[in-house]
């Protein structure tokens, strides 16, 4: 192991743990964070891919691996995740689960909405209200919050889960203020398009969005980035585009923003 890999364990170690890990993002993270010599608490709604990463990480890496079935909108599965993880010594957490519907606001029923206000934001505040108080009395570990560039200004066709990547973002921006001082790093990372599954899914046929990235290129710039400040933007492409869009009327982002999204497939109940 290296200096810089000792040092990160040594931080970060021995455990971290990925919500939302079966593809995507998710198993770019598991894969980086295993490869640095943590074991990994591994939790995602579907069995099969959940399970066919932990075997292939398994087969890559000396560590320790749990995984768990969970959804993460529902209560009770959270209590479950929370009994697991605080039996063990987590050093990360990375909070890559979310709910993203996609369509008209008025065209979503109650019960998705709420799926997204329960994933997106309840949970991920419940879950560092009850892991973050070890880390800060050991006076080291991490969290990394997914976030959005939809975050920063409201979007067509994504309008709650804009709203509850914004909330991501605050929610690390303030976490960052009160747990640096006591050795804790806390980072929303927030993502642009993103060539997940479930993003190239949602794209019309043959359309792309400016900037785009591999999960792993995100997921190598977020880690590049941990402990340096509240806010990462992975991407040249995307921090340009943040900062324009910063400078603008707020009318002239969102329209530009939503000149992007409207081009996603809504999803058919």
């Amino acid at each position: 192991m290296s200096s810089a890999q000792e040092q990160f364990f040594g931080h970060y170690g021995p455990w971290a743990m990925v919500a939302g890990a079966s593809e995507g993002l998710g198993a770019a993270w598991a894969e980086a964070l295993a490869s640095r010599g943590l074991s990994l608490l591994l939790c995602a709604r579907r069995e099969g891919p959940l399970g066919e990463l932990a075997s292939t990480l398994a087969q890559r890496y000396p560590v320790q691996l749990r995984t768990l079935v969970l959804d993460l909108s529902v209560p009770e599965d959270v209590g479950t995740l929370l009994d697991e993880a605080q039996r063990l010594e987590l050093g990360l957490v990375v909070y890559n689960a979310a709910a993203s519907p996609v369509g008209a606001f008025l065209q979503q029923d109650e019960a998705r909405l709420d799926k997204v206000l329960q994933t997106n934001c309840q949970t991920p505040s419940v879950v560092l209200r009850r892991l973050l108080p070890a880390m800060q009395a050991r006076r080291r570990g991490g969290v990394v919050l997914m976030s959005s560039m939809a975050g920063f200004q409201g979007a067509e066709q994504l309008v709650a889960y804009a709203a509850s990547k914004a909330y991501l973002r605050v929610l690390a921006e303030g976490l960052w203020a009160e747990l640096r001082p006591h050795g804790v790093h806390v980072m929303a990372c927030v993502a642009g398009a993103t060539r997940t599954p479930g993003y190239l899914a949602s794209l019309e046929a043959g359309k792309r969005s400016p900037g785009e990235l591999e999960p792993a290129e995100v997921v190598q710039s977020a880690l590049e980035a941990l402990g340096t400040g509240p806010v990462h933007v992975p991407g040249m492409t995307n921090r340009a585009a943040a900062r324009f869009l910063s400078l603008l009327p707020k009318r002239w982002s969102v329209a530009l923003f939503s000149s992007n999204t409207r081009k996603l497939r809504s999803e058919r109940s």
